[in-house]
């Protein structure tokens, strides 16, 4: 042993040892076993290999910027559920009084287990599989159910991409195609499209010329080949936004994600300026306080904060697996919540002003039609003029002249006023047709645009916010996917990319059969809710109780500089497991009482129907489900079986400029004695990445544990059994 180690200086010193020998090891002299006669494996040192490979694990990609970094995140989290499913939530489920139980849910939910991911992905900086892979082997199956829930997504949002696609180039003309129903030739006689007729012209528009939509499930009709172009102009994109990793999606991200809000600020200022805006914001806001006791309010509020946040799908963590591990990711945590926060009411301000201004012309075209049909009565002497009251003018009738007029008919009409067909033409009726969705952006906010100045500008700014917004949580989803097969498997960035996009369009033409969007609301409805929800909390367990919350608190305080708040230590201990077991249970139950089905278009009634999904389609729904989930016990299982290896009790090097770094930190107790005697040495070399270990509570630096099988990243290397003398 050399002279200067330190083990030996220790051996001739009276001073008492109180070190152990992993805390010796830690500061030994670094020794290249690979270049040196300790080397017994038989392998060859490849000079300009080797190179290669302190490079490979030195230059991990990384973020030009905080800010792009950043915008990145929030590109991911801020998404179509923003637009088009937080303002739906919030009418329904009490208004303003809807924002508390969100809030409060966001607070002890959502960005403890934000910040949880964005830790573990900075500290480890691997994706999804790597991370999960280090911190618990036998829940490696928890980066693997994210991979897989990230594809199924990613196969049916890119679909509504798509849909924004065909909406943004059809808005490149005075008037909007959909602001007028069709006129077809019946013979000689020119009429309106029946179809359109008995419903409306966005609704026929969205229906029939976008979907041309079969009317159930099992009419597949065959490809729609506009949707099916788009689609792949839609993967197109997401292609060549993720083939350069980082680099190229990082500088997409500038435009993605700043642009969205340029929107909505501009829709917001001009929302507020039609007439109406107020009422449907006044109408938005005013609280249902009963609500707040409703359970169902809490369990919709916390799987929207669930999904908002992008939580369990692994896209965080390959985002944050891009940072230098002493970024401050708590700050980071705390900005892209709250920002998500302040979107989802920004655009339900939006939302609510255009939509109030809908209501009321739908409001006043109600009162027209209603007060022909009076004047029709009246000059049939059907009513008696003596109901009219002696201010009403026909010319010009307001809304409470019609509504005073109805009162009084209503009244004195009482036993046959069914038979008149008059309707009460309430403002409040308008604003309480509650729609979310597709429904939300292609039907009611099309028609609202309809009745804009300039009305295609805005249609073009509207779709293509739609078109960002997506794009950006596209890059995160199919990040979630790229970056830990990439690091675990080593393969190409650029072939695997092209490669997934078109695997992935090939297997989403399914979404653009003329049945696709009933595949489009089966995949929504069922195949990540339930398994992102388990596969979030085996993190949480993972991270605080296998690993140790005290730990994991200790190497945030290192890798930090600062000491996270206590109440993250009891939020992820105890609160947050407890929320998400609930929202699980809670979550299964609805499946269990609401009947799998979905809406469908029937064209000759012109109107949406339920209906219950078909044996072979339940087939799809349950397989969907079982195949996400199916990681977590099939890893545990080969791993608790020692049927594959996981990388326990394994001795790993990494070369870091010149360096070798031990780790030693999954030796067992008496491990340490035999690895300084050279006696049994650990079997084999660790199968996980490159990647920075967690370390104990005692430890005062970092250590890299690295290798791929046969020593990609690093050696795996054993000792013989040698006399100490021949050391």
């Amino acid at each position: 042993m050399p002279k200067n180690s330190k083990v030996t200086q220790r051996e001739h010193s009276s001073e008492h040892v109180t070190e152990s020998v992993a805390d010796l090891l830690a500061h030994e002299e670094p020794v290249d076993y690979k270049r040196s006669v300790l080397n017994v494996t038989g392998e060859t040192w490849d000079k300009q290999k080797d190179g290669e490979e302190e490079l490979d694990a030195e230059n991990r990609p990384a973020w030009n910027s905080k800010l792009q970094y950043i915008l990145a995140q929030i590109g991911y989290s801020v998404g179509l559920g923003n637009v088009w499913r937080f303002p739906y939530l919030c009418q329904k489920n009490g208004g303003g009084a809807y924002l508390v139980p969100y809030l409060v849910l966001l607070i002890i939910i959502g960005l403890p287990l934000f910040f949880l991911e964005l830790a573990v992905g900075q500290r480890i900086r691997r994706g999804s599989i790597g991370v999960w892979n280090y911190i618990c082997p036998r829940l490696g199956g928890i980066g693997y159910a994210s991979c897989l829930v990230c594809f199924f997504v990613g196969l049916y949002y890119n679909v509504i991409i798509g849909w924004s696609i065909f909406y943004f180039f059809k808005s490149f003309q005075y008037p909007l195609p959909w602001s007028e129903c069709p006129i077809v030739k019946n013979g000689s006689v020119a009429v309106v499209e029946t179809e359109c007729e008995r419903s409306s012209a966005t609704t026929y528009f969205w229906y029939r010329e976008t979907l041309d939509i079969s009317d159930s499930i099992s009419e597949s009709g065959g490809l729609n080949w506009k949707m099916t172009l788009c689609l792949l102009v839609a993967w197109s994109l997401v292609g060549l936004a993720m083939i350069k990793g980082i680099q190229s999606s990082g500088k997409v991200m500038y435009f993605s994600s700043l642009f969205p809000y340029v929107v909505l600020v501009c829709f917001l200022v001009r929302g507020l300026l039609l007439r109406g805006a107020v009422d449907g914001i006044m109408h938005m806001f005013t609280p249902k306080l009963d609500k707040m006791l409703d359970p169902q309010v809490w369990r919709e509020a916390a799987t929207q904060v669930f999904f908002a946040l992008g939580l369990g799908f692994g896209g965080v963590i390959a985002f944050s697996s891009y940072n230098k591990q002493d970024n401050n990711c708590h700050f980071d945590a705390t900005l892209v919540s709250f920002i998500n926060f302040f979107t989802s009411v920004l655009a339900t301000l939006v939302v609510f002003a255009v939509l109030g201004f809908k209501a009321n012309i739908m409001n006043e075209k109600c009162v027209v039609e209603n007060a022909e049909k009076i004047l029709g009565y009246l000059n049939t002497n059907v009513l008696s003029h003596d109901l009219i009251p002696p201010h009403v003018n026909f010319s010009h009738l307001t809304a409470k002249d019609y509504n005073e007029m109805y009162r009084v008919i209503m009244t004195v009409k009482e036993a046959h006023f069914k038979e008149l067909g008059l309707d009460a033409c309430l403002l409040e009726d308008e604003l309480n047709k509650s729609v979310q969705g597709t429904g939300l952006a292609f039907i009611a906010f099309t028609e609202a645009m309809t009745h804009f100045p300039a009305s295609p500008f805005w249609s073009v700014m509207f779709f293509l916010m739609l078109i960002n917004l997506g794009l950006g949580s596209m890059i995160g989803t199919m990040s979630g996917i790229t970056t830990p097969i990439i690091d675990t498997f080593k393969v190409r960035k650029e072939v695997f990319t092209v490669g997934c996009c078109i695997f992935a369009f090939v297997v989403g033409l399914i979404f653009v059969q003329r049945s696709g969007n009933y595949f489009v609301t089966m995949f929504d409805d069922y195949s990540a809710t339930l398994p992102l929800t388990v596969v979030v909390i085996l993190e949480n367990i993972a991270v605080a109780w296998i690993y140790g919350t005290k730990k994991f608190m200790q190497e945030l305080t290192e890798m930090l500089g600062f000491r996270p708040y206590q109440f993250y230590y009891y939020t992820w201990k105890y609160v947050s497991p407890i929320c998400m077991a609930v929202l699980m249970t809670a979550s299964i139950i609805q499946l269990g009482v609401s009947p799998p089905g979905y809406s469908a278009w029937i064209r000759e009634e012109a109107a949406e129907k339920f209906l219950f999904y078909p044996t072979w389609a339940m087939a799809i729904l349950i397989s969907l489900i079982i195949l996400a989930s199916l990681p977590l016990p099939l890893v545990f299982i080969l791993r608790q079986f020692h049927l594959v290896s996981d990388g326990s009790n394994a001795l790993s090097v990494t070369y870091k400029k010149g360096r070798m770094m031990k780790d030693i930190s999954n030796l067992e107790d008496n491990d340490e004695t035999r690895f300084i005697l050279s006696k049994v040495p650990s079997e084999t070399p660790s199968p996980m990445p490159t990647h920075r270990s967690y370390l104990g509570p005692g430890s005062n630096s970092p250590m890299e544990m690295s290798s791929a099988p046969n020593g990609r990243y690093g050696s795996g290397y054993l000792l013989a059994s040698t006399p100490e003398s021949e050391l």
